[in-house]
Protein backbone atom coordinates (compact mmCIF):
# COMPACT_ATOMS: atom_id res chain seq x y z
CA UNK A 1 0.00 0.00 0.00
CA UNK A 2 1.31 3.51 -0.73
CA UNK A 3 2.12 5.54 2.33
CA UNK A 4 4.08 8.45 3.70
CA UNK A 5 7.64 7.67 4.67
CA UNK A 6 8.81 9.73 7.66
CA UNK A 7 12.19 11.37 7.21
CA UNK A 8 14.90 9.44 8.97
CA UNK A 9 13.27 6.00 8.68
CA UNK A 10 14.98 3.28 6.61
CA UNK A 11 13.55 3.49 3.12
CA UNK A 12 11.50 0.29 3.01
CA UNK A 13 10.85 -1.87 6.04
CA UNK A 14 11.27 -5.17 4.24
CA UNK A 15 13.04 -6.68 1.27
CA UNK A 16 16.69 -6.61 0.23
CA UNK A 17 16.86 -2.81 0.50
CA UNK A 18 16.93 -3.32 4.26
CA UNK A 19 20.34 -4.91 3.77
CA UNK A 20 21.90 -7.41 1.40
CA UNK A 21 22.61 -8.12 -2.24
CA UNK A 22 20.19 -7.49 -5.09
CA UNK A 23 19.30 -10.14 -7.65
CA UNK A 24 19.81 -9.86 -11.39
CA UNK A 25 20.84 -6.72 -13.27
CA UNK A 26 20.95 -3.45 -11.37
CA UNK A 27 20.66 0.10 -12.64
CA UNK A 28 21.05 3.64 -11.35
CA UNK A 29 18.88 6.52 -12.47
CA UNK A 30 20.16 10.01 -11.61
CA UNK A 31 17.74 12.92 -11.96
CA UNK A 32 19.12 16.34 -12.84
CA UNK A 33 16.13 18.69 -12.57
CA UNK A 34 17.57 21.80 -14.23
CA UNK A 35 16.35 23.30 -17.51
CA UNK A 36 17.19 26.56 -19.25
CA UNK A 37 13.45 27.00 -19.88
CA UNK A 38 10.34 24.87 -19.54
CA UNK A 39 8.77 23.42 -22.69
CA UNK A 40 5.04 24.07 -22.92
CA UNK A 41 4.11 20.38 -22.92
CA UNK A 42 6.41 19.28 -20.09
CA UNK A 43 5.19 18.29 -16.62
CA UNK A 44 8.45 16.69 -15.44
CA UNK A 45 10.03 17.61 -12.12
CA UNK A 46 12.20 20.41 -13.51
CA UNK A 47 13.23 23.91 -12.48
CA UNK A 48 14.38 26.93 -14.50
CA UNK A 49 16.84 29.65 -13.38
CA UNK A 50 14.07 32.09 -12.49
CA UNK A 51 12.73 29.63 -9.90
CA UNK A 52 15.69 30.14 -7.59
CA UNK A 53 17.01 26.57 -7.55
CA UNK A 54 20.78 26.43 -7.11
CA UNK A 55 22.86 24.07 -9.26
CA UNK A 56 26.13 24.47 -7.35
CA UNK A 57 26.88 21.44 -5.20
CA UNK A 58 24.12 19.35 -6.74
CA UNK A 59 26.35 16.39 -7.56
CA UNK A 60 27.67 16.41 -4.00
CA UNK A 61 24.07 16.11 -2.78
CA UNK A 62 23.43 13.11 -5.04
CA UNK A 63 26.66 11.55 -3.84
CA UNK A 64 25.41 11.96 -0.27
CA UNK A 65 22.29 9.97 -1.15
CA UNK A 66 24.47 7.40 -2.88
CA UNK A 67 26.56 6.96 0.27
CA UNK A 68 23.39 6.24 2.28
CA UNK A 69 22.14 3.86 -0.42
CA UNK A 70 25.38 1.89 -0.17
CA UNK A 71 24.50 1.12 3.46
CA UNK A 72 21.41 -0.78 2.30
CA UNK A 73 22.02 -2.19 -1.17
CA UNK A 74 24.93 -4.30 -2.39
CA UNK A 75 24.50 -5.17 -6.08
CA UNK A 76 27.10 -7.34 -7.75
CA UNK A 77 27.76 -4.34 -10.03
CA UNK A 78 25.91 -1.53 -11.78
CA UNK A 79 24.89 -2.62 -15.27
CA UNK A 80 23.27 0.60 -16.45
CA UNK A 81 23.31 4.27 -15.51
CA UNK A 82 20.83 6.75 -16.95
CA UNK A 83 21.24 10.45 -16.19
CA UNK A 84 17.97 12.16 -17.06
CA UNK A 85 16.13 15.35 -16.37
CA UNK A 86 15.63 18.10 -16.93
CA UNK A 87 18.73 18.77 -18.96
CA UNK A 88 21.66 16.95 -17.35
CA UNK A 89 24.13 18.55 -19.72
CA UNK A 90 23.54 21.93 -18.12
CA UNK A 91 25.96 20.57 -15.52
CA UNK A 92 29.62 20.57 -16.61
CA UNK A 93 30.89 17.25 -18.02
CA UNK A 94 33.37 17.06 -15.16
CA UNK A 95 30.55 17.14 -12.61
CA UNK A 96 28.66 14.37 -14.40
CA UNK A 97 31.91 12.43 -14.55
CA UNK A 98 32.28 12.86 -10.79
CA UNK A 99 28.87 11.28 -10.36
CA UNK A 100 29.92 8.28 -12.44
CA UNK A 101 33.14 7.97 -10.44
CA UNK A 102 31.11 8.00 -7.24
CA UNK A 103 28.81 5.23 -8.48
CA UNK A 104 31.83 3.20 -9.54
CA UNK A 105 33.54 3.59 -6.16
CA UNK A 106 30.42 2.70 -4.17
CA UNK A 107 28.93 -0.14 -6.21
CA UNK A 108 31.28 -0.76 -9.13
CA UNK A 109 30.38 -0.22 -12.77
CA UNK A 110 30.25 -3.40 -14.83
CA UNK A 111 32.95 -3.60 -17.48
CA UNK A 112 30.29 -3.36 -20.20
CA UNK A 113 27.99 -0.93 -18.38
CA UNK A 114 25.66 1.15 -20.53
CA UNK A 115 25.96 4.76 -19.35
CA UNK A 116 23.49 7.22 -20.85
CA UNK A 117 22.91 10.92 -20.53
CA UNK A 118 20.01 12.87 -21.92
CA UNK A 119 20.77 16.18 -23.61
CA UNK A 120 18.99 18.99 -25.35
CA UNK A 121 20.66 19.88 -28.65
CA UNK A 122 21.51 23.44 -27.62
CA UNK A 123 23.14 22.28 -24.35
CA UNK A 124 26.15 20.49 -25.87
CA UNK A 125 29.09 21.30 -28.14
CA UNK A 126 31.68 19.11 -29.86
CA UNK A 127 34.05 19.85 -26.96
CA UNK A 128 31.52 18.99 -24.25
CA UNK A 129 30.55 15.81 -26.10
CA UNK A 130 34.17 14.69 -26.18
CA UNK A 131 34.44 15.48 -22.47
CA UNK A 132 31.30 13.46 -21.72
CA UNK A 133 32.66 10.52 -23.67
CA UNK A 134 35.99 10.77 -21.83
CA UNK A 135 34.09 10.85 -18.52
CA UNK A 136 32.66 7.41 -19.29
CA UNK A 137 29.32 7.99 -21.03
CA UNK A 138 28.69 5.42 -23.75
CA UNK A 139 25.25 6.53 -24.96
CA UNK A 140 23.46 9.85 -25.48
CA UNK A 141 19.75 10.54 -25.94
CA UNK A 142 18.93 13.80 -27.72
CA UNK A 143 15.60 15.60 -27.58
CA UNK A 144 14.90 16.39 -31.23
CA UNK A 145 11.06 16.28 -31.19
CA UNK A 146 10.65 17.61 -34.76
CA UNK A 147 12.48 18.91 -37.80
CA UNK A 148 9.74 21.47 -38.52
CA UNK A 149 10.38 24.98 -37.11
CA UNK A 150 6.69 25.76 -36.56
CA UNK A 151 6.20 22.49 -34.63
CA UNK A 152 9.20 23.26 -32.41
CA UNK A 153 7.65 26.67 -31.76
CA UNK A 154 4.36 25.14 -30.59
CA UNK A 155 6.33 22.84 -28.28
CA UNK A 156 8.41 25.78 -26.96
CA UNK A 157 11.66 24.10 -27.96
CA UNK A 158 14.69 26.39 -28.04
CA UNK A 159 16.90 24.63 -30.60
CA UNK A 160 16.77 25.20 -34.34
CA UNK A 161 15.25 22.60 -36.64
CA UNK A 162 18.53 21.07 -37.82
CA UNK A 163 20.49 21.24 -34.61
CA UNK A 164 19.50 17.85 -33.15
CA UNK A 165 20.57 15.91 -36.24
CA UNK A 166 23.83 17.87 -36.33
CA UNK A 167 24.51 17.03 -32.67
CA UNK A 168 23.92 13.35 -33.44
CA UNK A 169 26.78 13.52 -35.92
CA UNK A 170 28.94 15.39 -33.43
CA UNK A 171 28.23 12.74 -30.80
CA UNK A 172 29.27 9.94 -33.13
CA UNK A 173 32.43 11.89 -34.01
CA UNK A 174 33.13 12.25 -30.27
CA UNK A 175 33.10 8.46 -29.91
CA UNK A 176 29.59 7.68 -28.72
CA UNK A 177 28.74 4.19 -29.90
CA UNK A 178 25.02 4.63 -29.30
CA UNK A 179 22.99 7.73 -30.14
CA UNK A 180 19.23 8.14 -29.77
CA UNK A 181 16.95 10.82 -31.19
CA UNK A 182 13.55 11.47 -29.57
CA UNK A 183 10.56 12.49 -31.69
CA UNK A 184 7.12 13.73 -30.68
CA UNK A 185 4.26 13.36 -33.14
CA UNK A 186 0.71 14.67 -33.24
CA UNK A 187 1.54 18.27 -32.24
CA UNK A 188 -1.22 20.73 -33.22
CA UNK A 189 -0.33 22.17 -36.62
CA UNK A 190 1.97 19.29 -37.59
CA UNK A 191 1.30 18.17 -41.17
CA UNK A 192 2.06 14.69 -42.56
CA UNK A 193 4.94 16.13 -44.56
CA UNK A 194 6.37 17.74 -41.40
CA UNK A 195 6.57 14.39 -39.63
CA UNK A 196 7.95 12.69 -42.72
CA UNK A 197 10.69 15.32 -42.85
CA UNK A 198 11.48 14.56 -39.20
CA UNK A 199 11.73 10.85 -39.96
CA UNK A 200 13.94 11.53 -42.98
CA UNK A 201 16.22 13.71 -40.83
CA UNK A 202 16.50 11.01 -38.17
CA UNK A 203 17.43 8.35 -40.69
CA UNK A 204 19.94 10.65 -42.39
CA UNK A 205 21.55 11.46 -39.03
CA UNK A 206 22.92 7.92 -38.80
CA UNK A 207 21.72 7.18 -35.27
CA UNK A 208 21.16 3.62 -34.07
CA UNK A 209 18.08 4.26 -31.92
CA UNK A 210 14.88 6.27 -32.30
CA UNK A 211 12.12 6.94 -29.78
CA UNK A 212 8.81 8.34 -31.05
CA UNK A 213 5.97 9.34 -28.73
CA UNK A 214 2.50 10.73 -29.31
CA UNK A 215 2.07 14.15 -27.77
CA UNK A 216 0.23 13.93 -24.44
CA UNK A 217 -1.46 17.03 -23.09
CA UNK A 218 -0.70 17.07 -19.38
CA UNK A 219 -2.83 19.04 -16.92
CA UNK A 220 -1.17 22.17 -15.59
CA UNK A 221 1.10 22.75 -18.59
CA UNK A 222 1.12 25.82 -20.84
CA UNK A 223 0.09 23.60 -23.74
CA UNK A 224 -2.99 22.43 -21.83
CA UNK A 225 -3.91 26.05 -21.08
CA UNK A 226 -3.56 27.02 -24.75
CA UNK A 227 -5.80 24.15 -25.82
CA UNK A 228 -8.33 24.95 -23.10
CA UNK A 229 -8.50 28.57 -24.33
CA UNK A 230 -9.00 27.39 -27.90
CA UNK A 231 -5.69 28.78 -29.14
CA UNK A 232 -4.69 25.31 -30.37
CA UNK A 233 -6.73 22.23 -31.33
CA UNK A 234 -6.52 19.13 -29.16
CA UNK A 235 -4.32 16.36 -30.62
CA UNK A 236 -6.31 13.86 -32.68
CA UNK A 237 -6.04 10.11 -31.97
CA UNK A 238 -6.54 9.19 -35.64
CA UNK A 239 -3.76 11.54 -36.66
CA UNK A 240 -1.49 10.02 -34.01
CA UNK A 241 -2.21 6.54 -35.39
CA UNK A 242 -1.32 7.71 -38.91
CA UNK A 243 1.93 9.19 -37.61
CA UNK A 244 2.82 5.96 -35.83
CA UNK A 245 2.27 3.95 -39.02
CA UNK A 246 4.46 6.44 -40.90
CA UNK A 247 7.20 5.99 -38.29
CA UNK A 248 7.01 2.22 -38.48
CA UNK A 249 7.19 2.26 -42.29
CA UNK A 250 10.07 4.72 -42.53
CA UNK A 251 12.17 3.25 -39.74
CA UNK A 252 11.67 -0.35 -40.83
CA UNK A 253 12.65 0.57 -44.38
CA UNK A 254 15.81 2.18 -42.97
CA UNK A 255 16.82 -0.99 -41.10
CA UNK A 256 15.41 -0.27 -37.66
CA UNK A 257 13.35 -2.81 -35.72
CA UNK A 258 10.77 -2.06 -33.03
CA UNK A 259 11.54 -3.63 -29.67
CA UNK A 260 9.08 -1.61 -27.57
CA UNK A 261 5.96 0.14 -28.81
CA UNK A 262 7.64 3.56 -28.91
CA UNK A 263 11.24 2.50 -29.54
CA UNK A 264 13.21 1.26 -32.55
CA UNK A 265 16.84 0.08 -32.72
CA UNK A 266 19.14 -0.92 -35.56
CA UNK A 267 20.19 -4.12 -33.75
CA UNK A 268 20.00 -5.75 -30.34
CA UNK A 269 23.12 -3.94 -29.11
CA UNK A 270 21.45 -0.60 -29.82
CA UNK A 271 18.47 -1.31 -27.54
CA UNK A 272 18.39 0.82 -24.41
CA UNK A 273 19.39 -1.65 -21.71
CA UNK A 274 18.41 0.71 -18.92
CA UNK A 275 14.83 1.00 -20.14
CA UNK A 276 14.68 -2.75 -20.68
CA UNK A 277 15.64 -3.10 -17.02
CA UNK A 278 12.51 -1.10 -16.12
CA UNK A 279 10.28 -3.02 -18.52
CA UNK A 280 11.44 -6.36 -17.11
CA UNK A 281 10.83 -5.37 -13.49
CA UNK A 282 14.49 -5.43 -12.45
CA UNK A 283 16.04 -3.41 -9.60
CA UNK A 284 17.30 0.16 -9.73
CA UNK A 285 18.11 3.02 -7.41
CA UNK A 286 16.90 6.51 -8.30
CA UNK A 287 19.09 9.39 -7.13
CA UNK A 288 17.82 12.96 -6.97
CA UNK A 289 14.63 14.88 -6.18
CA UNK A 290 11.49 13.09 -7.32
CA UNK A 291 13.44 10.02 -8.45
CA UNK A 292 11.77 6.62 -8.05
CA UNK A 293 13.55 3.43 -6.98
CA UNK A 294 12.59 -0.25 -7.07
CA UNK A 295 14.39 -3.00 -5.19
CA UNK A 296 13.04 -6.42 -4.27
CA UNK A 297 9.39 -5.58 -4.86
CA UNK A 298 9.47 -2.31 -2.90
CA UNK A 299 9.17 1.01 -4.70
CA UNK A 300 9.80 4.41 -3.15
CA UNK A 301 10.19 7.98 -4.34
CA UNK A 302 12.08 11.03 -3.16
CA UNK A 303 10.72 14.44 -2.25
CA UNK A 304 10.34 16.56 -5.38
CA UNK A 305 11.89 19.92 -4.58
CA UNK A 306 15.70 20.11 -4.77
CA UNK A 307 15.88 22.27 -1.65
CA UNK A 308 13.85 19.78 0.43
CA UNK A 309 15.94 16.93 -1.02
CA UNK A 310 19.21 18.65 -0.07
CA UNK A 311 17.95 19.63 3.39
CA UNK A 312 17.03 16.03 4.23
CA UNK A 313 20.44 14.73 3.26
CA UNK A 314 22.28 17.55 5.02
CA UNK A 315 20.45 16.50 8.18
CA UNK A 316 21.42 12.86 7.70
CA UNK A 317 17.86 11.81 6.81
CA UNK A 318 16.49 9.84 3.91
CA UNK A 319 15.00 12.12 1.25
CA UNK A 320 12.17 9.67 0.53
CA UNK A 321 8.57 10.94 0.44
CA UNK A 322 6.62 7.69 0.15
CA UNK A 323 6.75 4.01 -0.66
CA UNK A 324 4.75 1.11 -2.00
CA UNK A 325 5.28 -2.59 -1.37
CA UNK A 326 4.18 -4.53 -4.44
CA UNK A 327 2.16 -7.66 -3.76
CA UNK A 328 1.66 -10.55 -6.17
CA UNK A 329 -1.35 -8.93 -7.83
CA UNK A 330 0.41 -5.59 -8.37
CA UNK A 331 3.52 -7.33 -9.69
CA UNK A 332 1.49 -9.34 -12.19
CA UNK A 333 -0.43 -6.25 -13.32
CA UNK A 334 2.79 -4.34 -13.97
CA UNK A 335 4.34 -7.30 -15.76
CA UNK A 336 1.39 -7.47 -18.16
CA UNK A 337 1.39 -3.70 -18.70
CA UNK A 338 5.11 -3.53 -19.45
CA UNK A 339 6.00 -6.85 -21.07
CA UNK A 340 3.12 -6.71 -23.54
CA UNK A 341 4.65 -3.54 -25.00
CA UNK A 342 7.84 -5.41 -25.90
CA UNK A 343 8.55 -7.15 -29.18
CA UNK A 344 9.81 -10.08 -27.08
CA UNK A 345 6.30 -10.25 -25.66
CA UNK A 346 4.68 -11.63 -22.54
CA UNK A 347 4.95 -15.36 -21.74
CA UNK A 348 1.44 -16.81 -21.78
CA UNK A 349 2.30 -18.85 -18.69
CA UNK A 350 2.16 -15.59 -16.72
CA UNK A 351 -1.57 -15.24 -17.45
CA UNK A 352 -4.50 -16.63 -15.52
CA UNK A 353 -6.75 -19.07 -17.42
CA UNK A 354 -9.27 -16.28 -17.97
CA UNK A 355 -6.61 -13.91 -19.28
CA UNK A 356 -5.25 -16.68 -21.50
CA UNK A 357 -8.70 -17.03 -23.08
CA UNK A 358 -8.85 -13.25 -23.49
CA UNK A 359 -5.46 -13.35 -25.22
CA UNK A 360 -6.84 -15.92 -27.67
CA UNK A 361 -9.66 -13.48 -28.46
CA UNK A 362 -7.08 -10.75 -29.09
CA UNK A 363 -5.44 -13.07 -31.61
CA UNK A 364 -8.76 -13.49 -33.38
CA UNK A 365 -9.23 -9.70 -33.35
CA UNK A 366 -5.81 -9.19 -34.92
CA UNK A 367 -4.17 -7.48 -31.94
CA UNK A 368 -1.86 -10.37 -31.01
CA UNK A 369 0.30 -12.48 -33.30
CA UNK A 370 -1.12 -15.94 -33.92
CA UNK A 371 2.33 -17.45 -34.57
CA UNK A 372 3.72 -16.04 -31.33
CA UNK A 373 0.64 -17.22 -29.44
CA UNK A 374 1.16 -20.75 -30.76
CA UNK A 375 4.75 -20.54 -29.49
CA UNK A 376 3.58 -19.50 -26.02
CA UNK A 377 4.02 -15.72 -26.11
CA UNK A 378 1.66 -12.75 -26.40
CA UNK A 379 3.17 -10.35 -28.96
CA UNK A 380 1.38 -7.31 -30.35
CA UNK A 381 0.79 -7.05 -34.08
CA UNK A 382 1.20 -3.67 -35.77
CA UNK A 383 -2.54 -3.14 -35.36
CA UNK A 384 -2.16 -4.23 -31.74
CA UNK A 385 0.55 -1.65 -31.13
CA UNK A 386 -1.92 1.05 -32.12
CA UNK A 387 -4.31 -0.33 -29.52
CA UNK A 388 -1.77 -1.47 -26.92
CA UNK A 389 -3.58 0.10 -23.98
CA UNK A 390 -6.83 -1.58 -24.97
CA UNK A 391 -5.07 -4.95 -25.27
CA UNK A 392 -3.58 -4.52 -21.80
CA UNK A 393 -6.99 -3.64 -20.34
CA UNK A 394 -8.52 -6.73 -21.95
CA UNK A 395 -6.01 -9.00 -20.23
CA UNK A 396 -6.22 -7.23 -16.88
CA UNK A 397 -10.01 -7.25 -16.78
CA UNK A 398 -10.37 -10.88 -17.82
Amino acid sequence: MPGALPMGDPVPESGPVAGGPTKGPFGVYAHVPFCASRCGYCDFNTYTPDEGVVRDGYVDTMLAELAKAAELVTPKSVDTVFVGGGTPTLLPPGELGRLLDGIDKVWGLAADAEITTEANPESVTPDSLRALRAAGFTRISLGMQSAAPHVLKVLDRRHTAGRAAAVAGEARAAGFGHVNLDLIYGTPGERPEDFQASLDAVVAAGVDHVSAYALIVEDGTRLAARIRRGDLPRPDDDVAADRYLAAEAALTAAGFHWYEVSNWARDDDARCRHNLLYWHGADWWGLGPGAHSHVGGTRWWNVKHPAAYAKALEGGDWPAAGREVLGAEETTTEEIMLRLRLADGLPLERLTPAAHRAARTLVTDGLLSGDAFAAGTAVLTLHGRLLADAAVRTLLLA
